[in-house]
């Protein structure tokens, strides 16, 4: 099938999209990035934590019953193990997470959710993921399998330059 103006190869479901520049892309990506931080921060508040905190807790919640450790924590989080202490330890106090043994290394402990913390982070966050339910059925399996390969991407290169500028700072 030939594709229209606004689907490269195929017909497209829900509205009609306008082109777009790569240029126009990255601007709405930037006002997308600058108010996802804005919402995290609130989130944050929201829950009594800050940004980092609730990074972290995120990484506990999808991690589920494959229960990270401090380390994968730090490193999935770009944070040193002597800052993710005191990120457990705030976790910890504020009743968000408990440390257990590692049953295969007793010096390690792994992190797991707190059932009430969990049930109080959905109830936050599942009417915004609601929505992005409904905006993502907009889209055709063809378009929605374009974005993940690009939010996949995108967060890989994300990572790599952020690891880059790091390094300039040794």
């Amino acid at each position: 099938m030939q594709g229209t103006p606004d689907t490269p190869g195929g017909a497209q479901d829900g509205p009609p999209r306008q082109p777009a520049t790569p240029a126009q892309m990255l601007k709405e990506m930037d006002h997308t990035i600058a108010t996802h931080l804005l919402s995290q921060q609130e989130m944050a508040r929201r829950l009594n934590m800050n940004v980092t905190d609730i990074t972290c807790f995120g990484y506990v919640l999808e991690a589920g019953e494959d229960l990270l450790t401090a380390g994968d924590l730090a490193e999935r989080a770009h944070v040193t193990t002597g800052a993710v202490t005191g990120i457990l330890n705030r976790l910890e106090r504020a009743g968000y997470i408990t440390r257990r043994p590692d049953p295969d290394d007793r010096r390690r402990v792994r992190v797991a959710a707190q059932p009430d913390a969990v049930a109080q982070a959905y109830a936050l966050y599942e009417p915004y993921y609601a929505r992005l339910a409904t905006l993502v059925a907009d889209y055709s399996p063809a378009e929605v399998a374009v974005l993940a390969d690009w939010f996949t991407r995108q967060g890989k290169l994300a990572r790599e330059y952020m690891d880059e500028i790091r390094e300039t700072d040794t």
